[in-house]
């Protein structure tokens, strides 16, 4: 009986270690989504990492591996950023757009912002166009991920990596300069 109290509390010292490791992934992800945001932005840090938490804590089927998790914590993030952005445009009527930079996408500068629905939606025509390209800026500017750990994620070499971004960063320049009109 005391081997399997004993048993029982080695499991949750290990789940507790193991939640630690999951939030400071998740933390170090929300910091790459946040890099380019306005200072005001409403939503906090803390509350995209307790969110996508509650999200990836519903996922049934758990995860291969971590990259498997990183891929789904960037995607859950990012629909939480753009919930957010709708719902906060909804509010003001419009007037409440965020703004984010696409150029660079680690070291984002502050003279190239565009809005994060516009963004939102130039990333949905492009996955429809192109979905590997999508995943690539997804993962690289919502997630903050290098081109390597792109590549080792979606199983593809460095070069391709590099070659999509550059691709569907000219392309997303492009549809997000029409976005905004003449």
């Amino acid at each position: 009986m005391s081997d399997l109290r004993l048993n029982e509390a080695d499991q949750a010292i290990q789940a507790e270690a193991a939640a630690a490791q999951v939030y400071e992934e998740l933390r170090r992800l929300a910091d790459a989504c946040f890099r380019g945001q306005p200072a005001d932005h409403t939503l906090e840090p803390t509350a995209l990492v307790n969110e996508a938490y509650i999200r990836l804590a519903a996922q049934a089927d758990g995860f291969h591996d971590r990259t498997h998790f990183v891929a789904v914590a960037v995607t859950a993030m990012r629909q939480i950023l753009v919930d957010h952005a709708r719902r906060r445009a909804a509010a003001k009527r419009g007037a409440g757009w965020q703004r984010v930079t696409l150029s660079g996408a680690v070291a984002p500068s502050p003279n190239q912002a565009v809005d994060l629905l516009d963004l939102e939606e130039a990333l949905a025509k492009l996955a429809a166009l192109d979905e590997r390209k999508a995943k690539v800026v997804e993962l690289r500017f919502f997630g903050g991920l290098t081109i390597k750990e792109i590549a080792a994620l979606l199983h593809i070499s460095t070069i391709t990596v590099n070659r999509d971004w550059w691709t569907a960063r000219a392309w997303m320049e492009r549809e997000l300069r029409q976005a905004d009109g003449p």
